[in-house]
């Protein structure tokens, strides 16, 4: 049993003829088409009236000719504002029904007259923008209505002529003829109002349904776009991000690889030929990362394009062991280590995230080699698949080197990185001396990998410290 008052018969009424509706029709000009329906309508007014006058019905019609063609014009007329003035021409519409109807109820009583009465009724329900204002009028017009045609009945002449078209006393079917005409006239009066008032109101909810799903079609385009554009903002970021990953990293150890080589040309042809050998491979490294990020651009040009194989997957864990060896060098030591709450964690990782902290390792260690005067840095992996989280740290001994700095891109990546797993970043120096890069991630699976949807990314990047900067 629902517990909501029962609303009364009144309210819901107003309710729906959109009393309490918020939304209005829009007010249209008068328009040709409006001018041309009222002067078509008020010509084969006059050509009707002209027939019926020949036939003879209108020969006991006192008035002129021209008041009959007046009366004809100026209901045609009054349907020229119908859409502009919807509730004024109702009301002029019900008083020029009632002023004919008393003068030359015949002339009234044309069919032409009542199309333009009806048509006029019904445009104030269904064009109305004030609903309640409406209801007022349309209200005022049935009651008026209602009461002339008793009035007719009660004192009028109305019973009379019915008298004098019938015998006296008698009967042709299970009603007399007077509660006959009665009920007659009744009935096609509310089929004749009520009809125009509920196709009225059908009119202005159609119109107000149309109106809604228009709202809703534009809000949608409006929103997919704005989804679109989202979606591309995104896809560019991760590009830079990865661009300025692959470049920097690269570029860095192939600079320090060939100062290596350089330096010890003449003396050790050995080590010149390992660093020259360490150049060769970051830079296949390199180029193959570049063919990657442009494969991914082509595929963004051309949907549904087949991938051809040629593009190496993107890292993850099991190439952080070479990338930290490669960091390595006789005046600076690196270690690796992998921690795992259960045997096998490391495979069960998703990609994206172990992507993510490979990028975030990589990004680490370059901001070592160009800014840093650390001897030791210590790569720690922890993935934890009962707690659920996946971990990074890369802590250094070191300080800023003198003369270095950065455009602090890379550990603006290493946030959106984090921030696009929902994860949490720390970056910044230690109290006890050189700097730390720490990066957690909610844990997810490689069987459940989903990436994040576009409107889960949340940037919060605060201001970076004059450290952070540096790197």
């Amino acid at each position: 049993m629902s517990d909501s008052p029962r609303r009364s018969w009144p309210a819901r009424l107003a309710g729906w003829f959109g009393a309490d509706d918020s939304w209005e029709r829009p007010r249209p000009e008068v328009s040709r088409a409006d001018v041309g329906w009222a002067v078509g309508l008020a010509v084969f007014g006059l050509v009707a009236l002209e027939l019926v006058r020949s036939v003879g019905v209108l020969r006991e019609t006192g008035a002129p000719w021209w008041v009959q063609w007046v009366a004809v014009l100026t209901g045609g007329a009054l349907l020229v504002g119908r859409r502009r003035w919807p509730v004024t021409v109702a009301a002029l519409a019900a008083a020029h029904m009632v002023v004919v109807g008393v003068t030359m109820p015949l002339v009234m009583g044309q069919f032409t007259m009542q199309v333009l009465y009806f048509v006029a009724l019904m445009s104030g329900v269904a064009w109305a923008r004030d609903r309640r204002w409406m209801l007022v009028v349309v209200g005022v017009i049935v009651v008026v209505m209602f009461t002339w045609i008793a009035l007719q009945f009660a004192v009028g002449n109305a019973a009379q002529d019915y008298v004098d078209d019938t015998t006296a006393g008698e009967r042709y079917g299970p009603l007399p003829p007077i509660p006959a005409a009665v009920l007659l006239t009744l009935v096609i009066n509310v089929v004749y109002f009520g009809g125009a008032v509920v196709i009225g109101q059908l009119q202005w909810r159609s119109a107000r349904d149309r109106a809604l799903l228009e709202r809703q079609a534009a809000t949608i385009t409006s929103q997919t776009e704005e989804l679109r554009t989202r979606a591309v903002t995104e896809e560019r970021l991760r590009i830079a991000r990865e661009l300025h990953d692959v470049v920097a990293h690269h570029v860095s150890v192939i600079g320090i690889q060939a100062a290596a080589a350089r330096r010890v040309m003449d003396r050790d042809p050995e080590g010149s030929r390992a660093a020259l050998a360490g150049i060769e491979g970051s830079s296949r490294e390199a180029v193959a990362s570049m063919r990657g990020l442009l494969g991914t651009l082509r595929e963004v040009e051309r949907p549904g394009a087949v991938d051809d194989g040629g593009r190496t997957p993107q890292p993850g864990l099991a190439e952080l062991p070479a990338l930290v060896e490669a960091c390595a060098t006789p005046a600076r030591h690196v270690s690796y280590d992998l921690v795992e709450a259960r045997p096998g964690a490391a495979g069960r990782l998703g990609t994206p995230i172990a992507h993510s902290i490979h990028r975030t390792v990589q990004e680490a260690l370059t901001n070592v080699e160009k800014h840093s005067t650390a001897t030791r840095v210590s790569v720690v992996v922890r993935l934890d698949d009962v707690t659920g989280y996946a971990e990074v740290e890369v802590v250094d001994d070191g300080r800023p080197r003198a003369g270095s700095s950065g455009s602090g891109l890379g550990q603006l990546g290493i946030r959106e990185r984090a921030a696009s797993h929902r994860g949490t970043v720390e970056l910044g120096p230690r109290p006890t001396g050189g700097y730390r890069v720490r990066a957690r991630y909610p844990w997810r699976d490689a069987a459940s990998d989903v990436p994040d949807s576009p409107g889960g990314l949340r940037l919060d990047v605060p201001a970076a410290t004059t450290d952070e900067a540096v790197r």
